[in-house]
């Protein structure tokens, strides 16, 4: 009977970035997705915009320096490093000892979460709702209305409520 008492690796892939909605819906999968009682893996996956086209020269004619531009990248990975720290902290809270790994991806977040998601195998998407209307989720475009069309897994769309 021992096959009984084992039970599957569950990936979850938890989307994170900047936002409150993120790191709630984050709390969210904790509190309801992952158990003690569970064997699972949670992933946190960050995407970094794309990088811009870079042309020598500005708008103005003027060349970018060096400096600009190590400093952007230098900003992004400080965003990184910042929205994981937020990420385990609110993991550490919950005091649930699992599995967690950290992906970062570049790209339009859609089509990195898309694949990232694809690629792994998950058994499970959580992603926050940034509560857009529909004007702005027409014109923007909602990045959870594409991964819940597009991803073979479930996606949970956690809608942060009003304070």
């Amino acid at each position: 009977m021992e096959g009984q008492n084992m039970k599957k690796e569950r990936r979850v892939v938890v989307a994170v970035d900047e936002s409150e909605e993120s790191m709630y819906a984050l709390s969210w999968c904790l509190r309801n997705l992952i158990s003690q009682d569970t064997k699972s893996t949670l992933v946190l996956l960050y995407v970094k915009p794309p990088p811009p086209v870079y042309s020598p020269l500005d708008a103005a004619g003027y060349l970018f320096s060096n400096d600009v531009i190590a400093a952007m990248d230098k900003y992004g990975c400080e965003m990184v490093s910042s929205v994981m720290e937020r990420a385990d902290a609110v993991c550490r809270d919950f005091g649930i000892d699992i599995k967690v790994e950290k992906k970062v991806g570049t790209g339009e977040a859609k089509d990195v979460i898309c694949g990232t998601v694809d690629k792994l195998g998950a058994d499970i998407l959580v992603m926050g709702s940034h509560g857009y209307g529909f004007l702005k989720r027409a014109l923007l475009g909602s990045v959870s209305d594409h991964c819940a069309k597009n991803v073979k897994c479930p996606v949970v769309v956690v809608k942060r409520p009003k304070n």
